[in-house]
């Protein structure tokens, strides 16, 4: 089932009103109580603004949760009171602050809600005849890309029954946040929004059970000797397994306890698995080293890069679905270009190579965030910091996507231009710039980029060249990071005005201030405008990262570029830190695609990170799922279905 144009139910809570107020004293429990009127199902009061655990279980039965004031019986002339907002928001657990931006809140009732406020504590507030009117409400709210996250609940006469309260989502975005996504809601029976649309189970991928596939094995100890007994008991168990069995086999060994410090794992075929279990090496890794992600920029794209993941990978391929289907029209050219052998647009245009470079970087970084790692920083590399701020909370993916969409639209409109890379230094490179043709990157001690329009550059390349100089044109048809992109600044700060920034969530290290990013920087519509204009200060903002501690860098994107030019750091050269890539370095086959990735997880369990074998499985068991009927339930009935 695509996800394009889905809306998923992420969460359901059951919140029962209890003690319902006589005529006239709606407000009354809250006034006596000082609360929001909300109780957690084990009957403990809750202030209003306190933070309520959410339940752990969301797949499970819907949670229940009571409600004193805020669910009135509003029958006899009464109406739903403000608190009533309340109660949704208190019931997952969050505060108005902590939600994304764009957050609304749906009440449907078939009671008056003359009383509702239109905006709650900075959330606006939708109101609907019915329940189903809601859904749909919020369903069209979503898709409009008018709202990026929607809290709905129904209320029906009489109002002393249970109500149900649920949290939709984009379905790509869900599933691409590795959201629990409870199903998807399908409208095309619906003669109009009086009618309730129908929860669907979202089989967006299907099984594979190929046991020539690679697959990761991942085994551990307490000690030495515990690692060598359970590698004793998987050599037995391997070489009498039936082929097709093999896909199967658990992520990581043994089953049912926490890791050991003493780790080893293989990325192997069923065929090839006795003797890649007993080559394996075994390494010691008391305590891993945090991971920093590394996301690539332009010139790192070529034609179907990661490809080999999409339609393979299910968070993966939601992330990408989920930034071309925030492109609009236009993402389904980007997609046909991305995996065609000859595309319409080359993929170094600019019209290409950003929004595909941003969508690939996007779904690197949270498929790594599916298998349960959580970065101890971030470090964008040109159009990749965008997507760092993404995952750093900075801005929101919709508000991202149409930033590097004015971009974009920005870059077409300057004169042509292009980047060179060079083997040297900034310094020694001053005496080829002019006017035109600047220092656009610093990436490492001898690694220089320069920028400018395509004559003046072709000029200075040439004067380099000659002078014995080793310069290699970067694949970018635009002058990035240099004066002649001054234009196309000033158009996308205006842009950017008004666009909900906020401060980071985790370390986000800046290759525009050369390190970590502050928080005046972070709201700054100037400061991200700029970007096209000011140089890339990528070896000053490594330098930063890595003097804070000892890091395991993983390049979240294309080519590798990030991973050569962090090998050349002094801390990874004596060891202190690592650089790990998630792709291959060139453009090769789709199983090499996945193959590297496998690598890459292995080479994090090896680290002594702590891996979901879930998550991890579905590298080798999941392909893109047909379009198919699946059983279906209404939107208000219980629904026990995953995706």
């Amino acid at each position: 089932m695509s996800l394009a144009n889905q809306t998923a139910v992420t969460r359901r809570l059951e919140i029962t009103p209890t003690s319902p107020p006589l005529p006239g004293e709606t407000d009354a429990p809250a006034a006596a109580t000082g609360t929001a009127g909300l109780t957690t199902a084990e009957g403990d009061p809750t202030a209003d603004g306190a933070d309520i655990a959410a339940p752990e279980d969301a797949d499970a039965a819907p949670a229940r949760a009571t409600a004193a004031d805020s669910l009135s019986d509003t029958s006899a002339g009464r109406t739903l009171p403000p608190t009533a907002v309340t109660a949704v928001l208190h019931a997952f657990g969050a505060r108005p602050a902590e939600l994304p931006p764009r957050t609304v809140v749906f009440i449907g009732s078939t009671a008056p809600l003359t009383a509702l406020p239109a905006v709650h504590e900075g959330i606006p507030v939708r109101t609907a005849p019915s329940p189903a009117h809601a859904l749909h409400l919020a369903h069209h709210e979503l898709q409009a890309k008018s709202a990026d996250l929607a809290l709905v609940a129904g209320f029906q006469e009489p109002l002393g029954r249970t109500v149900t309260v649920q949290t939709l989502r984009r379905a790509a975005e869900a599933v691409a946040a590795d959201d629990s996504v409870l199903g998807v809601l399908d409208f095309d029976g619906c003669a109009g929004p009086a009618d309730e649309p129908i929860l669907r189970p979202s089989r967006h991928s299907r099984r594979l059970t190929d046991p020539a596939a690679p697959r990761l094995l991942l085994w551990s100890g307490g000690n030495a000797a515990e690692e060598q007994r359970v590698r004793r008991e998987l050599a037995p168990l391997l070489d009498g397994l039936f082929p097709e069995a093999f896909p199967a086999l658990p992520a990581t060994m043994p089953c049912g306890q926490a890791p050991g410090p003493v780790r080893a794992g293989a990325v192997t075929t069923a065929e090839r698995a006795p003797a890649a279990v007993a080559a394996a090496r075994t390494v010691h890794a008391p305590r891993p080293r945090p991971v920093a992600l590394l996301f690539p920029g332009q010139g790192s794209q070529h034609t179907a890069m990661a490809a080999g993941l999409y339609g393979r990978e299910p968070v993966f391929t939601a992330a990408v679905d989920a930034v071309l289907e925030l492109l609009g029209p236009e993402g389904a050219a980007v997609r046909a270009d991305w995996l065609a052998d000859t595309p319409a647009v080359a993929i170094d245009d600019v019209r290409r190579a950003q929004p595909l470079l941003f969508a690939v970087d996007y779904g690197l970084g949270c498929m790594v965030l599916s298998w349960g790692i959580r970065p101890a920083a971030l470090l964008g590399h040109s159009a990749g910091e965008l997507v760092a701020a993404v995952l750093a909370g900075v801005v929101p993916l919709s508000d991202a996507v149409a930033m590097m969409r004015e971009r974009v639209v920005a870059a077409v409109r300057i004169p042509a231009g292009g980047m060179l890379a060079v083997a040297a230094g900034a310094e020694a490179l001053r005496p080829y710039l002019r006017a035109d043709v600047v220092v656009a990157a610093v990436n490492a001690t001898s690694q220089t980029m320069l920028a400018g329009s395509t004559a003046p550059l072709a000029e200075t390349a040439a004067a380099l060249r000659a002078d014995g100089h080793t310069v290699v044109t970067v694949p970018a048809t635009s002058p990035f990071h240099s004066p002649a992109m001054a234009p196309a600044s000033e158009a996308v700060e205006r842009a950017y005005t008004g666009l909900p920034f906020r401060v980071p969530d985790l370390p986000l290290y800046s290759g525009y201030t050369g390190g970590l990013l502050g928080p005046d920087d972070a709201v700054s519509p100037r400061f991200w405008a700029r970007q096209i204009t000011d140089p890339v200060l990528f070896q000053p903002a490594l330098d930063q990262l890595l003097a804070a501690d000892d890091m395991l860098l993983l390049e979240a994107g294309p080519r590798q570029t990030l991973t050569v030019f962090a090998r050349r750091h002094r801390a990874v050269r004596l060891g202190a830190s690592a650089a790990v890539p998630l792709l291959p370095a060139r453009p090769v086959t789709p199983e090499a695609d996945r193959h590297a990735v496998l690598t890459a997880a292995c080479r994090l369990w090896q680290e002594g990170h702590q891996l979901k074998g879930e998550a991890l499985a579905r590298l080798w068991t999941c392909a893109a799922e047909e379009d198919t009927p699946a059983p279906a339930t209404r939107a208000g009935s219980p629904v026990g279905v995953a995706g």
